[in-house]
């Protein structure tokens, strides 16, 4: 894994060839210098050992996942704001499942990152309202789960916020 500003250098190094080539006749060699600078502009907007790191989410392996984001050892160096906040999102889905201070304090920074998708903001939202109704927060886990179901535009997570509703009334 390249720092991200690294990246970018390692681009605009392969560019600046590119041009050379292209300048020198050789268009072909100056075509392929621009796709392959390309893969690290786009590793630097998509950091590589998170999307692998989703990969094994999807797969419902958390011990994998917490592997691949083990890798990053220096999160604000090697990651764009963005993806620091998807790094602690991904972290707070591990750590809901056993410390659930620890998974709060990770989703809050997310938030407070941002995260790019709806759904993720939704997920994150109805995680820490979960995390409030266990802690016998009932207005904000009220207000996070309002939240949430504005942001859950695909219906995907109804079922979710309807049974935490449920559970919400006999507290």
């Amino acid at each position: 894994m390249f720092n991200k500003n690294l990246k970018l250098i390692i681009a605009g190094l392969i560019i600046i060839y590119a041009i050379y080539q292209f300048i020198e006749g050789y268009i072909g060699n100056g075509i392929s210098l621009l796709l392959l600078s390309s893969i690290f502009i786009f590793l630097y907007f998509r950091n590589e050992i998170i999307l692998l790191a989703f990969m094994r989410m999807r797969k419902q392996d958390l011990e994998g996942t917490k592997k691949w984001l083990d890798k990053i050892k220096n999160p604000k160096a090697a990651l764009t704001v963005k993806q620091q906040g998807y790094y602690n999102y991904l972290h707070g889905i591990i750590f809901s499942q056993t410390n659930l201070t620890q998974a709060e304090k990770y989703f809050k920074k997310a938030l407070k990152l941002g995260l790019t998708m709806d759904y993720d903001v939704a997920m994150a939202k109805l995680s820490l309202a979960g995390i409030a109704m266990q802690k016998r927060r009932k207005r904000e886990a009220t207000m996070l789960l309002k939240e949430a179901k504005k942001l859950d535009k695909n219906n995907m997570l109804t079922d979710q916020i309807k049974m935490m509703q449920q559970q919400m009334k006999k507290i």
